[in-house]
């Protein structure tokens, strides 16, 4: 504070004036250096509170609001909202047709037992055995599982000795099957590890226990490395197959191998699909994926290792923004009314596109009624580029914009990439339950025994039927080219 004093005499007036001057410039030093330091700390607050709030978001997340899998939610999740009831009971409904099992025809039949009348129930009458039917017999027949016994094969090699000279001489190995395991034996195994998930001890119990086959667990892990040395052709021909299509979903998730984490990359195509684990989340695993020659659209998320491609190639999946859309409607105040608008532009965005696929309207007429939708989506992503909680998010949507909307104008592409998402969900399992893979080859039968299995349901071929021409194709060429 200054003090204003009365001057006795003229230099004592200057002399105070002087005083006073130099207090005022340090009170304005002080100031400015007090206005820095509040700037300074409220720049600070800002930063905390947007940390704060991308913390809380974090913690709030869970399957509806993120790509966190639905096993992942806490307890403290919402609650799925429960479907609308129809008032009807559990079961098949009055007037419903019946899905009775067919009868397979008599030449597939094993054993018919027959069952004939004794007595007349009206007269009391005994009926021979011999009487002809007055109408077809009526046709009942039980599906029973044999028991199963393994088919044991003893081979023996006889050694004669040569009546000429006399020189002992043994039958050569060519004709004798190498290891203790036949095909379908080998396929089994693999099968009900790579395709039913099961560990390779529990793999190991249901042989012994259901097929009556004693194995170990070391030749569980033997036998499945066989398999996909024998399936290598077929993984090269669905390579081909799935990158030749004009049309890919791609997702990818983590996995285990022994202290590592690489990932798990699935391409899903209308007649294929191929998964491949590589040891990084990025670009160059993206490229190894797809191939070098691959020019269709790839349907996928937002993550940053597909940016590497053409927008022109690229679609973008809505289902995924749904959950973004609605984390962003979780927070409240002007953020949570943005994200419930762009909640209804989703719902508009799918409400076309299931007039599109029921045939309502034509790709023509899909077009023209996204138009208005499209319109309001730009509005309001420029809208969000002005809040600090989603511009970033809208920046990198109106980056993508041409790819949020290839589902419209071409033939084949969807707008969700649900067919990569539902392919990875036994990745997902098998790793919560066998812990991955623990060497490279066991990543290798992995890999391709995913997507033999995928892509036999695609195509309606028996799984086990696959597996077993495949180890006898490559055991017989083995045989063949090293027969001693």
């Amino acid at each position: 504070m200054i003090r204003l004093l009365r001057p006795q005499t003229l230099p004592e007036a200057w002399a105070l004036l002087d005083a006073q001057a130099e207090e005022i410039v340090r009170l304005h030093g002080q100031i400015a250096a007090q206005t820095a330091q509040i700037q300074e700390l409220m720049t600070q607050v800002q930063a905390l509170t947007a940390q704060v709030e991308a913390l809380t978001a974090r913690l709030s997340q869970n399957s509806s609001n993120s790509s966190k899998p639905p096993s992942s939610d806490p307890p403290r999740a919402p609650k799925r909202p429960p479907k609308r009831s129809t008032g009807k009971k559990r079961g098949a409904q009055k007037g419903h047709p019946g899905h009775a099992r067919q009868l397979v025809p008599l030449d597939e039949v094993d054993e018919v037992v027959d069952h004939h009348p004794h007595a007349c129930p009206t007269c009391q009458s005994t009926l021979a055995a011999e009487l002809p039917d007055a109408r077809p017999p009526i046709r009942h027949q039980v599906w029973e599982l044999p028991k199963m016994k393994p088919i044991v094969t003893e081979h023996r090699q006889h050694t004669v000795a040569c009546p000429t000279c006399h020189a002992l001489i043994t039958a050569p190995d060519a004709p004798i099957p190498r290891g203790a395991f036949g095909v379908r034996a080998t396929a089994m195994a693999s099968v009900l590890h790579g395709r039913f998930r099961l560990s390779l001890r529990e793999t190991a119990v249901v042989l012994d226990v259901v097929g009556g086959l004693p194995v170990s667990v070391g030749t569980v892990a033997g036998l499945c490395r066989e398999t996909a040395q024998a399936l290598a052709e077929s993984y090269t021909t669905i390579a081909q197959q799935v990158r030749g299509e004009s049309v890919a979903h791609v997702d990818e998730t983590s996995w285990r191998q022994a202290g590592k984490r690489p990932w798990i990359w699935v391409m899903v195509g209308k007649q294929a699909t191929l998964f491949a684990v590589r040891g990084r989340r990025n670009a160059d695993a993206l490229q190894g994926l797809l191939g070098a020659n691959y020019a269709g659209t790839v349907i996928s998320d937002r993550f940053s290792a597909y940016k590497s491609l053409p927008l022109a190639r690229r679609a973008i999946c809505w289902a995924h923004l749904k959950r973004d859309f609605q984390r962003f409607a979780e927070w409240g105040g002007q953020t949570g009314t943005w994200g419930q608008q762009m909640l209804v532009v989703e719902q508009a965005v799918f409400r076309e596109w299931y007039r599109f696929r029921g045939g309502q309207i034509d790709r023509a007429g899909l077009l023209e009624a996204l138009k208005p939708t499209q319109e309001t989506t730009r509005r309001l992503l420029e809208e969000g580029l002005r809040h600090g909680a989603t511009a970033g998010f809208c920046r990198d949507l109106l980056n993508l914009w041409p790819a949020l909307w290839t589902f419209a104008a071409r033939d084949g592409v969807e707008p969700t990439n649900n067919a990569a998402e539902q392919a990875l969900r036994p990745v997902v399992l098998w790793r919560k339950g066998c812990f991955g893979a623990f060497s490279d080859w066991g990543n290798q039968f992995v890999e391709r025994i995913l997507s033999v299995s995928a892509t036999c349901r695609q195509q309606r071929l028996d799984l086990l039927d696959t597996v077993v021409d495949a180890l006898a194709t490559w055991r017989a060429v083995a045989q063949e080219a090293h027969p001693a």
